[in-house]
Order: structure tokens, then C-alpha cells, then sequence
């Protein structure tokens, strides 16, 4: 019986690093950077989860 085929995990932290980067962006654009850091880093971490909870 042979092995099943090695799947490569999908990367989850781009979109971290991009969420806080655009977020960054907006939040300048807005006045407010900080806020915009945040709210890009939380959309940034949800959709990490939903690549992680479908690859899994």
C-alpha cells in the first residue's frame, strides 16, 4: 500500500501581514492609524483562520 501524497500546509500569515499593512494605510488616510492597524490585523487574522480551518 503506498503512502498518500505530502500536501504542503497553506501560509496563513499573509494575510496577517497584509491586513496590518493595508489597515495601516486606511487608518492614515482616516486620521487614525492606530484603529486602522488593528481593524486590518483582526480581518487579517480571521481570514488566516478560514484558510487554516480549510485546509485542515
Amino acid at each position: 500500500m503506498a503512502p498518500p501524497p505530502s500536501r504542503s500546509p497553506v501560509a496563513g500569515g499573509f494575510p496577517i501581514a497584509l491586513g496590518a499593512i493595508l489597515g495601516t494605510v486606511g487608518g492614515l488616510v482616516a486620521g487614525q492609524p492606530t484603529i486602522g492597524f488593528l481593524a486590518g490585523l483582526a480581518i487579517g487574522a480571521a481570514l488566516a483562520l478560514l484558510i487554516y480551518l480549510r485546509d485542515r
